[in-house]
């Protein structure tokens, strides 16, 4: 439990980094990002350019751990992710649910409020 939380700590830590590469090197081969207000993405290749395409407006990011917690393979981190882009800037409330499987990211599932990010979009 206690690795698992850690790998993810530093997941949310290396978002500051807007590297969709290194973040992409957290998940399994056949890893799932599931943005849920989109389609999940599945494959590393593919989450890396699913990342790649949000970051291209993003300047800089930091997440804010809330509370986190873990139970087998199993990461649950609240979060509130501060980001300016060059379409605006969002303080998000989030919630991610991480499946873990060797140390690496299995599937991730993020929660937040889809209007709350498009409204800061367009300011």
């Amino acid at each position: 439990m206690t690795d698992n939380v850690a790998i993810v700590r530093e997941f949310i830590e290396t978002w500051s980094s807007l590297d969709p590469d290194r973040l992409a090197s957290y998940f399994t081969e056949d890893g799932t990002y599931f943005n849920m207000p989109t389609q999940p993405v599945t494959g590393r290749d593919n989450v890396q350019k699913f990342i790649a395409n949000f970051l291209a407006t993003w300047t800089e990011t930091q997440w804010d751990i809330l509370n986190i917690l873990g139970e087998g393979d199993v990461v649950i981190a609240e979060r509130l992710d501060r980001t300016r882009t060059s379409l605006g800037n969002v303080d998000l409330p989030c919630t991610g649910v991480f499946e873990m499987e060797g140390g690496k990211i299995k599937v991730w599932r993020d929660y937040f409020d889809i209007g709350t990010f498009m409204k800061a979009m367009q300011s």
